[in-house]
């Protein structure tokens, strides 16, 4: 999902630029094939993953509290990293500072934005939170021109956040006064998705250039979070009477998968084809969700939320958009 590509992007800058300027030995072209193959693959297990999470969270929210959906796939996610770190040998970072920064960041980043997507889907289909997610890029963009000196405005940038925006209010039904729409539900699930870029704006201003691993760092905002959903949870929640199979299931799933294993993967794909290309599987997520969500949950669908996804995404693919370098 969008939030952990832009965790990815900030701490990987600098591997990934690595990788791109450092010369490739040669390599005969079956292996080099073999290798864009795999790559492929990855990108669509990834993306299918990231993809069916909406469905997941709804179906968890089923049978247990939004709060205990969010604690459950924290916990599942840390115990995925924590194995990886204990296989690669890697540790936690240290250092108060670096702390301090992972806390606020695993609020804006995983805390918040999951909790608030987990209400949501209480209210609103899954299709809608997929689409709700898709506008992370469009609020980055905005943000960025605003907190970041070295985001300059382009026109192709600039035509992007309107078109996105308008994106936006077709899917939401504008032209008909929003009329049918869950207004608390698709608030929330545009602020979970607002959330996202203030936290990757924080990371990149205090985190950025960590001699820390992307996975140490990870891991560590993982169980920040997770702590952080420990304390909040008893305190707005009860515990079930009875434990519902299926919704458990999608839990485990939505934290194992959708948290722990999708972001090993991308580590991997940034690594190999850089930030900007691995950042493409963020337009793909809100067309598996909505394919999902009406097929597998039976969700309707009119004809304004796929066209307006349409848009969302064209604009958000403006955004990303950057000048050619002068020669």
């Amino acid at each position: 999902m969008c939030y952990e590509i832009a965790s990815v992007i900030v701490f990987g800058m600098s591997a990934a630029a690595d990788s791109r300027t450092s010369p490739a030995p040669p390599l005969a072209a079956a292996p080099h094939r073999r290798a864009a193959l795999d790559r492929r693959v990855r990108f669509g297990i990834l993306t299918l993953i990231w993809g069916f999470s909406f469905l997941l969270i709804k179906v968890g929210t089923e049978g247990y509290a939004p709060f205990q959906v969010t604690l459950g796939r924290l916990v599942f996610g840390t115990l995925v990293l924590a194995v990886a770190m204990v296989w690669k040998r890697e540790r936690l970072p240290r250092g108060a500072r670096t702390w301090g920064h992972l806390t606020v960041a695993a609020f804006l980043i995983n805390a918040l934005p999951w909790s608030l997507f987990a209400y949501a889907e209480l209210t609103i289909p899954s299709t809608l939170a997929g689409i709700c997610n898709a506008t992370s890029p469009l609020w980055g963009m905005a943000l960025s021109l605003v907190a970041l000196s070295e985001d300059r405005p382009t026109r192709s940038r600039v035509a992007g956040l309107g078109i996105g925006f308008l994106g936006v209010l077709t899917v939401l039904g504008a032209w008909q006064g929003f009329h049918g729409l869950e207004a608390k539900g698709t608030t929330m699930a545009l602020l979970a998705s607002l959330s996202y870029p203030i936290g990757w704006i924080y990371v990149r201003r205090t985190l950025a250039g960590s001699s820390h691993s992307n996975l140490s760092l990870t891991g560590a905002q993982l169980l920040l979070a997770t702590a952080q959903l420990a304390v909040v949870t008893p305190l707005f929640t009860t515990l079930p009477t009875r434990f519902a199979v299926v919704p458990l299931l999608a839990i485990v799933a939505l934290g194992t998968l959708g948290t722990g294993v999708a972001m090993l993967v991308q580590y991997g794909l940034v690594a190999e084809i850089g930030p900007t290309t691995a950042q493409m599987v963020t337009y793909f997520i809100p067309v598996i969700a909505t394919a999902a969500g009406v097929a597998i949950l039976g969700e309707s669908l009119t004809w304004s939320t796929p066209v307006g996804a349409v848009i969302v995404l064209a604009g958000a693919a403006l955004t990303q958009s950057r000048p050619k370098a002068s020669p």
